[in-house]
């Protein structure tokens, strides 16, 4: 009886999951289907047909002509620069959440949280009005700017390419590091407070009681996100550069998943596109089993 009452219950929590089980198959596993374009010449609307199949010829493509080579690269190095940025300062929400756990006053600090939080329920489209009522060319910067007398000309902050990289992660972070710090807040509740009054007894003062105790307690958690992160180094989303992307900045703001697109939906290369998709998504899942190898080996465990 009793094995027949835990074979009920793996049956009743399996039902649980079911519905979630089925929607990741449905957006997730089901769209791949759609890699079979990679291997056609296809034209829309017509359907597919075996006389436009043309084997590896895309991924070919790729590495044989020299404008798209060329192309590429550059879209790569874009990608590069945005994620390797992302990666540099990804210790910034940590910091963030330690600093927000050690503000004394209780209003202030959900005051702080809240507000911090808030936009990262903003979409990329609230985001770009908000940056096109301030830092444009009539916006308020330059309006404020030139009623002082500090410049003559506007400064085109969204129409040139200067900074472009550091600009788009600056606007990440103000979007997200309120809502990424949410993980490490949790984390550090979690600490044990028998340990900070150990220390607070022994003489530590605030200082040493982040470096020693409140740091290194979350830092397993810091780790995972990080490594999380870093297999998914080629997807830096497509949202927040196809909302700031102009004919200005075109060149050095598309990264990988905005050039896909592009060129599916504004040159009608849907085959190539979807090729440079498959290929992005096989190294992604190079990049996932490399950093899981790596948390094994530095923490003893991994992550899937």
């Amino acid at each position: 009886m009793k094995l027949d009452k835990k074979k009920i219950r793996g049956y009743r929590e399996f039902l649980y999951v079911l519905p979630f089980i089925i929607l990741v198959l449905i957006f997730a596993y089901y769209p791949l289907y759609g890699w079979v374009y990679a291997f056609y010449d296809y034209k829309p609307p017509a359907p597919l047909s075996p006389d436009q199949f043309v084997g590896f010829k895309w991924f070919h493509y790729m590495l044989d002509n020299e404008i798209k080579r060329k192309q590429i690269f550059q879209v790569l190095l874009n990608t590069f620069a945005i994620s390797g940025l992302s990666m540099l300062f990804s210790w910034f929400p940590m910091m963030f959440a330690v600093f927000l756990n050690e503000i004394q006053c209780q209003p202030f600090k959900k005051f702080v949280q809240t507000v911090t939080t808030l936009p990262n329920f903003i979409s990329w489209v609230l985001v770009y009005s908000i940056a096109f009522c301030v830092f444009n060319s009539t916006g308020v910067v330059n309006s404020v700017l030139m009623q002082l007398g500090i410049i003559d000309m506007p400064i085109m902050f969204l129409q040139s390419s200067e900074h472009i990289w550091f600009k788009m992660w600056l606007w990440l972070t103000w979007k997200n590091a309120g809502w990424a710090a949410i993980m490490y807040i949790a984390a550090i509740t979690g600490i044990d407070e028998e340990l900070i009054d150990a220390a607070r007894v022994d003489g530590a003062n605030r200082w040493k009681i982040i470096w020693h105790i409140t740091i290194p307690s979350i830092l397993p958690t810091y780790l995972v996100l990080l490594f999380l992160n870093m297999a998914n180094f080629l997807s830096n989303g497509m949202e927040q550069f196809f909302v700031f992307q102009n004919s200005f900045n075109v060149d050095y703001i598309q990264v990988l998943d905005l050039y896909v697109y592009n060129m599916a939906m504004g040159g009608g290369a849907y085959s190539l596109s979807t090729a440079i998709g498959v290929l992005k998504s096989v190294v992604s899942i190079i990049l996932l089993c490399v950093m899981n190898t790596i948390s094994k080996v530095t923490r003893g465990e991994g992550f899937i």
